[in-house]
């Protein structure tokens, strides 16, 4: 731990933080409302061939259950300033999920942060993609691909998984002829299903899929290999998105 006046900063393997600790994040953080940020660091798969033991896959799920915590997936160096930022200021307990990775530098329509709306990385009317964390690059770099086939995509950059921007979800939904949500976690209780309950329960209609890891044992690799296997770079999910446009 690292204390800087009544800020604390809990820094572990996500794969550890999130499931070891959930009884103290729950009550101790949570439940009891202090202004603890827990830090989870190589999530996702970032520790590939250390096998399914090593992969964070269920952190979204599990936090999202339980009532006042924040939680934040950065998708590139700005939004990682930005948000660490905005965390050690937040009067809450507030979740950051990092990977192991370089991040990259990304392209981005809206030049300003804020914790709980999504931010824009591109403006597009054909299909959205809906993603956090490291799979927003894939997805942008999809929608490049796209964009040579005369597709054209909008990239969201929900940093924020909790509380959802839930007017950016209906936007996409309604403005574009369909939505691809995209993480680095399990299909099960991660970003897509909160999208997806979010669209169902407002009677919003729209073409509709998540990617991500499914409800099986994660292959070994490296997090670019794991990812490829599961069409969670740019030419699967330019697939997919193709898939769900009916253009196969």
């Amino acid at each position: 731990m690292a204390a800087a006046g009544k800020k604390v900063f809990a820094v572990s393997p996500a794969c550890f933080l999130t499931a070891r600790s959930f009884e103290q994040i729950k009550n101790d953080l949570c439940y009891s409302d202090r202004p603890v940020k827990a830090v989870g660091i190589s999530a996702g798969v970032s520790y590939g061939a250390l096998g399914t033991t090593h992969h964070s896959l269920h952190d979204y799920a599990a936090l999202r259950a339980v009532h006042n915590m924040t939680i934040v997936a950065p998708a590139d160096n700005f939004e990682t300033r930005e948000a660490v930022r905005a965390a050690a200021q937040l009067p809450k307990p507030v979740y950051l999920r990092f990977g192991k990775k370089k991040m990259p530098h990304l392209p981005r329509v809206d030049t300003a942060f804020e914790l709980g709306k999504a931010a824009l990385i591109r403006d597009e009317v054909d299909l959205s993609f809906l993603a956090c964390g490291e799979t927003v690059a894939p997805a942008f770099a999809a929608a490049e691909l796209l964009a040579k086939e005369g597709i054209q995509c909008r990239v969201l950059s929900l940093h924020t998984v909790k509380p959802l921007d839930n007017g950016a979800v209906r936007k996409a939904a309604t403005e574009t002829r369909g939505v691809i949500t995209v993480e680095e976690h399990s299909v099960h209780g991660g970003l897509g299903e909160a999208c997806a309950g979010l669209l169902l329960q407002e009677g919003i209609h729209a073409r509709f899929k998540i990617v991500g890891l499914p409800d099986d044992h994660t292959v070994t690799g490296s997090q670019e290999e794991i990812f490829r296997h599961y069409g969670i770079d740019g030419p699967g999910l330019a697939t997919a998105a193709r898939q769900l446009l009916g253009k196969r």
